[in-house]
C-alpha cells in the first residue's frame, strides 16, 4: 500500500499500479475520518496485510457518512460492491444492510479466531441482534460526551463542569448572557443534532422509559416525559444553539467550536485526535452529559463482511489482523479511548484528555445507543424530521410526539 489518491469523493490507499496488476485486490469501503492519525491507522493496517499476503493489494475506499450510505444502499440492490464494509451496529443502521442480505453471518468465523473472547462485551452487544447468525465484528466502540472550551466557560463565569442537567442548562444561560452560543450543531446532516434529543431524551425519561421508547413498546403521545423531551429540544433550538444551524454540516461545525464561536460541542472520544490536529488540546475538557441515569452515550461501528463477496476467508483474515492484540496496541488511542480488544490499554503517553474520557466509561452505570441505530431507517428518517421541527419551532413539542406515534403505529398496521 504505497500510494494514496483521491478519486471524488473518495480516498483511496492502492499499491502501485505494477503490483496492482498482479494482486489480488481485497476492497474496504469505509467512512472518512477527519483525522490524520486515523487515515495513517487505515493506511497502516492495509500495509501490514500486505505484507503477509504478497498477492493481495488492499483498497481502502473512503467517503463521507451520506455518500457512505448512498453507495451501500446501491450495492445492496446489485451484484457489485465491496469485499468488507464498515457499518454502525444497531438495527437503523447496520441492520439496514443485514435486512438488505449484504452482511455474511459470520458465525463460523468467530468460532474460527475467537472474536467472542478477544473483543469487549460491550462492543459486540449487537453482533447477535439481527434475528439470526452473528453479523459484523466491531472494530470500535465510542462514548460521546461534552467538550468545552475553558476559556469561554471562564468568561461567562461558570467555574466548574456541570453535574445536573439543571447546571447544564444554568451555564447555557450565563452563556448567552456572555454573547457566546453554548452549542454548535451540524443541522444539515440530521444525525448531528439528533445526538442532543437522545440525550435529553434519557434526561426527561430515565433509562427504562427511554428505552422503551426506542424500542417503541411505549407510546410517544401518552408518555408525557417524551413531550417535555421536545420542549427542551425546542428551547435549547430557539435559544442556545449557534444559529443558523441547518445549514451547516458536522465538519463545519466543528470548525466553528475550534473558533470559539460556540462553548461547546456533543461528540465522541474520536475528537480528542481531531482537536491535537487543528487547536491546542489543553484549552478544551470534556464531562458526560449529565442526563442523570448515569448511562453514557455511545455506539459501536463494525467491518461486515458482504454476502456477496467470493473473498470471504480473506475478508475474515483482514479483520482479524485488524482487531489483533498487536495492531492495536499500535494504534491504541488513535480511534478513541478504548480499544475492542480486551488485551490492549492506552499508551502511558497518551493525552490526559483520553485517559480522562477512559474513567468517563468506567464510572458509567452502562450504555445507550444514538436513535439511528436503535431505530428502523424508516422511523429513523420521521425521527429527524421531527427533530429538525421541533428545533426549528416548526411544531409544538405534543404534535412531535403524537406525529411519531401515529408514524410507528402506520408502520405496525
Amino acid at each position: 500500500m504505497n500510494a494514496l489518491k483521491s478519486i471524488l469523493t473518495a480516498s483511496v490507499f492502492a499499491t502501485s499500479a505494477a503490483v496492482a496488476a498482479q494482486a489480488e485486490d481485497l476492497t474496504v469501503w469505509i467512512i472518512s475520518y477527519s483525522a490524520e492519525g486515523q487515515v495513517k491507522a487505515l493506511q497502516s493496517a492495509g500495509e501490514k496485510f500486505e505484507e503477509t499476503h504478497p498477492n493481495v493489494n488492499v483498497e481502502i475506499v473512503q467517503r463521507g457518512v451520506d455518500e457512505h450510505k448512498t453507495a451501500l444502499r446501491v450495492a445492496a440492490g446489485s451484484d457489485r460492491g465491496p469485499d468488507i464494509y464498515m457499518s454502525w451496529a444497531g438495527l437503523g443502521l447496520g441492520g439496514e444492510y443485514v435486512k438488505a442480505g449484504l452482511s455474511k453471518d459470520l458465525t463460523p468465523y468467530y468460532a474460527k479466531y475467537g472474536w467472542n473472547d478477544r473483543l469487549t462485551a460491550p462492543s459486540l452487544a449487537f453482533s447477535n441482534s439481527y434475528g439470526s447468525g452473528q453479523h459484523g465484528v466491531p472494530f470500535r466502540f465510542s462514548g460521546e460526551g461534552i467538550y468545552y472550551n475553558k476559556a469561554l466557560f471562564e468568561q461567562a463565569g461558570i467555574t466548574q463542569e456541570p453535574k445536573t442537567y439543571e447546571e447544564l442548562v444554568d451555564a447555557a444561560k450565563k452563556l448567552k448572557e456572555a454573547g457566546i452560543p453554548a452549542f454548535t450543531f451540524g443541522g444539515s446532516v440530521n444525525w448531528h443534532l439528533m445526538r442532543l434529543m437522545d440525550e435529553i431524551l434519557e434526561t426527561t425519561c430515565g433509562a427504562d422509559v427511554h428505552d422503551q421508547l426506542k424500542s417503541m413498546k411505549a407510546d410517544w403521545s401518552t408518555t408525557a416525559c417524551a413531550t417535555k423531551a421536545f420542549s427542551e429540544m425546542q428551547m435549547w433550538g430557539q435559544n442556545y444553539i449557534l444559529s443558523p444551524f441547518m445549514g451547516v454540516d458536522q465538519k463545519q461545525s466543528f470548525t466553528l467550536f475550534l473558533a470559539k464561536r460556540a462553548a461547546m460541542v456533543l461528540e465522541g472520544d474520536w475528537l480528542v485526535s481531531q482537536i491535537k490536529e487543528g487547536g491546542n488540546v489543553d484549552d478544551y475538557d470534556v464531562f458526560p452529559f449529565p442526563n442523570g441515569s448515569g448511562r453514557l452515550y455511545g455506539f459501536a461501528e463494525y467491518f461486515y463482511i458482504s454476502s456477496k463477496t467470493a473473498k470471504a476467508d480473506l475478508a475474515a483474515e483482514f479483520i482479524d489482523s485488524f482487531t489483533s492484540t498487536g495492531f492495536q496496541s499500535e494504534i491504541a488511542g488513535v480511534f478513541g479511548a478504548l480499544s475492542v480488544n480486551k488485551e490492549v490499554k492506552l499508551k502511558e503517553e497518551s493525552h490526559a484528555m483520553l485517559k480522562e474520557w477512559t474513567t468517563i466509561f468506567a464510572d458509567a452505570t452502562g450504555t445507550f445507543v444514538n436513535g439511528d441505530q436503535a431505530f428502523p431507517l424508516d422511523v429513523t428518517t420521521e425521527y429527524f424530521r421531527v427533530i429538525n421541527d421541533v428545533a426549528a419551532a416548526k411544531i409544538e413539542p405534543q404534535a412531535a410526539a403524537t406525529a411519531m406515534q401515529a408514524f410507528i403505529g402506520n408502520r405496525k398496521k
